[in-house]
């Protein structure tokens, strides 16, 4: 479904942001605007999902909650589903759900294999295959961009950077998608711990591998490094395995698809593209931005404050809307326009502050070989059947992207 009907902020009583066929099914473009012109820090009223939590849709009042990391805490849970039924089980040992010293170390540990000269191996060897994907599905009459090419490029370097040996890589690949969306209805409680739960045990076992044998790969580096004085918990190596493959692999996979579908939509900004006249590196912002692929991000207030003119208390569940804030007039001018040369791009896409996302370079790299191959190899691409978006409350993105391709003639190999 990709013109999904606008719903109208008149609905905003009967609206439920917890459930992910709203986000599926409606355009909440108009509803976003809404919040930001006259509630831009809006009580939702409880649901048959859990208790009643704010929603913030303003850049500046998104970005305060990302930089305080004292006053709105990460440590119960970041995602919305989780802070609803009570608390993440992983925080205060997985980097996302840390705050304070121990998050500074065990992010200074973290840090070292994402960064610019660590990745330069990884990211010249996923430019080639990126490539070669784009050049297979350019020569094929239709191509699914979704999972002929877009799955595969985040997850491979991602399973590079874990040691996931190649013959383990497809089994990871059926798993991610559903540990926190559906792409046939909205997901079931099921299907989603069971998914996450098979991705914990692999890790699990992954990780006893590595203790026993360690490699120059990230799960050796936690099974080997010290944080804090101490050396991490077995707990603790398994939960930030599942917080690299599922930061690293569904979020930047979902802007490479978006990112093409508005291209087709947008077909002066593939020209601009396509010509020269918009660079990759700032076209890739403006992917970033527009597409947003996660919508939200949770905290909670571990003390009774106020934020734009609202009374929060202490233990209150607060909701920071990047879908939101990435469109804020106040921030972008003409924020509904997709525009590839738009600067600056002060986007909020990998967050803000002490959880500003580690994979930012990595996700970069990606989509600069994804869209940088496009220019390449194609003169134009066209919609060969109807896209499906995935059903969830924290992803945004198309499940699949049937296209056809017009090949470049002058393209003669990478």
């Amino acid at each position: 479904m990709i013109n999904r009907p606008l719903l109208d902020p008149g609905a905003l009583d009967g609206v439920d942001l917890a459930d992910p066929r709203l986000h599926a099914e409606y355009d909440l473009t108009e509803v976003w605007r809404h919040l930001r012109d006259t509630a831009p820090v809006h009580r939702h009223p409880a649901t048959r999902r859990g208790d009643g939590f704010w929603v913030i849709t303003r850049y500046d009042d998104v970005a305060t909650v990302y930089k305080d990391s004292r006053l709105f805490s990460s440590e119960r849970g970041n995602v919305l589903d989780t802070l609803l039924a009570g608390g993440d089980s992983a925080g205060g040992r997985m980097l996302a759900v840390t705050d304070g010293a121990h998050h500074t170390a065990l992010r200074s540990v973290l840090n070292k294999p994402f960064t610019p000269r660590a990745l330069e191996i990884i990211v010249d060897s996923l430019r080639t295959a990126t490539w070669k994907l784009i050049e297979d599905a350019v020569a094929k009459d239709e191509a699914d961009f979704a999972s002929d090419v877009a799955a595969k490029i985040p997850l491979a370097a991602i399973c590079d950077l874990l040691g996931v040996p190649q013959s383990d890589r497809g089994h990871i690949l059926s798993l991610t998608p559903s540990a926190l969306a559906s792409s046939d209805g909205a997901p079931t409680e099921e299907g989603t711990w069971s998914a996450k739960n098979e991705l914990l045990l692999y890790f699990s076992e992954l990780a006893e591998t590595r203790r026993a044998k360690p490699y120059d790969d990230v799960v050796s580096l936690l099974v080997t490094s010290d944080v804090g004085g101490r050396p991490l918990s077995h707990e603790e190596i398994i939960f930030n395995c599942y917080s690299i493959i599922m930061g690293g692999n569904e979020t930047t996979r979902f802007a490479m698809i978006g990112g093409l579908l508005e291209l087709m939509r947008n077909p002066e900004q593939w020209q601009a593209l396509k010509s020269g006249q918009a660079n990759v590196e700032t076209a890739i912002e403006e992917v970033l931005r527009y597409t947003t692929p996660s919508l939200h991000s949770g905290r909670t207030a571990t003390e009774d404050c106020f934020l734009g003119g609202e009374f929060i208390e202490a233990g209150d569940i607060v909701t920071v809307w990047n879908a939101s804030a990435n469109r804020d007039e106040r921030q972008f001018p003409d924020p509904d326009r997709f525009d590839l040369a738009r600067k600056p791009n002060k986007h909020l896409t990998f967050a803000h502050g002490p959880h500003f996302c580690i994979g930012a370079y990595l996700a970069r790299a990606e989509l600069n070989a994804v869209f940088s191959g496009l220019r390449a190899m194609a003169t134009g691409m066209r919609l060969t059947g109807e896209p499906r978006r995935i059903y969830a409350n924290f992803l945004s993105g198309l499940a699949t992207l049937p296209v056809s391709f017009t090949p470049d003639p002058a393209f003669t190999g990478a």
